[in-house]
């Protein structure tokens, strides 16, 4: 995997690029949608392609490797032939899903033991085998095993998590080069900057992950209840830092307004569960602001669900038809409002990347920004 950098905002830390994988060549800044466990929820492939134009999707390694398993992906040859999908995956290492599990195991220094939330089986992940089950999964992008600290943590064992994070990096490294690659395709390491919300950690998270000199960089440990100016601050910092060459990925992040602002800042790549779980419960992105479709105000409302939408159900659709689906607890509901959102936030990085290159980014971002905190 290689990354060419094509075009920057001069107002701002905005850039545009190329990502090269074996499959496929996808433009950035990009959005990728979450599919935790082999499939976005609710969307089919079909739609990801034709509507949504999803250019890259996430699988979960904690979750794949729990059900169906890595025997059955090696049997069937991998994730993508799994699921249907014939462009890139990523997957997260499972870091985050051990954060989320406090009550269900125990963090040293080989690794994680924990319980799986399916059967309560016992478990356990260490950077080396995380390494061997992602290359199993079939994934074009891995993870490193990271510790993901909570909000708020206080400086030492923040210290002392980011400290393990990099030693688990080197085994991962090692682990990700030792381990077989089982398909005809490359597979590519990104490193995880954490550090919680202190500076100097921050700084020097991210001075350790650039010295790997690995295909990409990610940031993670942020939009984990932390207000988004210090989200933005270090991003900031953390972008001053990891080198310009290398695609910058900003793992779980956030609003429409929060992608905006961090590709200002200068990162690349974005996932984030928000438009499929904000939309099965009515919770639409629009280019003029966000609503939500259960509210009685829609009830007679025919016009379209965004007269300005990029997908074909937004003109389609009214926000009357669409508010009586969820109203009737009709599957439907979720689903176009799924497909509705989704197709936002793709539009949303590649209309960025536009305005990037014809060096109208920055005015448009601010004037963006304000409309979409706007409640219609």
């Amino acid at each position: 995997m290689n990354f060419t950098l094509k075009s920057t905002d001069k107002q701002s830390k905005a850039r545009s690029g190329l990502i090269t994988t074996d499959k496929e060549k996808k433009k950035t800044p990009i959005f990728m949608p979450v599919g935790t466990v082999g499939t976005v929820k609710s969307v089919s492939q079909s739609d990801l392609e034709s509507q949504i134009k999803a250019q890259i999707i996430l699988g979960n390694t904690y979750h794949l490797y729990l059900r169906p398993g890595t025997k059955l992906l090696e049997e069937v040859g991998g994730l993508h032939k799994f699921i249907s999908w014939n462009k890139p995956i990523l997957t997260d290492s499972g870091g985050y899903q051990v954060y989320s599990l406090s009550g269900r195991r125990k963090i040293t220094e080989e690794g994680v033991k924990f319980k799986s939330h399916i059967d309560g089986s016992s478990h356990f992940f260490s950077p080396e085998n995380v390494m061997k089950i992602q290359k199993s999964i079939g994934a074009d992008i891995i993870m490193a095993f990271d510790e993901c600290t909570p909000y708020p943590c206080d400086y030492s064992y923040a210290k002392s998590s980011m400290e393990m994070t990099h030693r688990w990096l080197k085994r991962c490294v090692d682990g990700f080069n030792e381990a077989p690659n089982l398909y005809n395709y490359s597979q590519a390491l990104f490193p995880i900057v954490q550090g919680s919300t202190y500076s100097d950690l921050r700084k020097k998270s991210a001075e350790v992950v650039a010295s790997f000199d690995l295909p990409g960089n990610a940031i993670g440990g942020l939009s984990v209840g932390e207000p988004h100016d210090l989200m933005y601050k270090h991003t900031e910092e953390v972008c001053n830092i990891l080198p310009t060459s290398k695609p910058r990925y900003l793992m779980g992040v956030g609003t429409p307004a929060n992608l905006l602002e961090c590709i200002a800042l200068g990162v690349d790549m974005f996932d984030c569960v928000m438009p499929t779980r904000n939309a099965r419960n009515g919770m639409l992105f629009t280019s003029e602001g966000f609503i939500n479709i259960k509210n009685k105000k829609w009830e007679n409302d025919f016009s379209p669900i965004d007269v300005n939408g990029a997908s074909e159900i937004d003109t389609r659709y009214s926000k009357s038809y669409l508010r009586h689906l969820f109203a009737s607890k009709e599957m439907l509901g979720p689903q176009l409002a799924s497909i509705h959102n989704l197709t936002f936030y793709l539009w949303l990085v590649s209309e960025a990347r536009n305005r990037i290159e014809d060096g109208s980014f920055t005015d448009w971002k601010n004037k963006m920004v304000k409309k979409l905190v706007v409640r219609l």
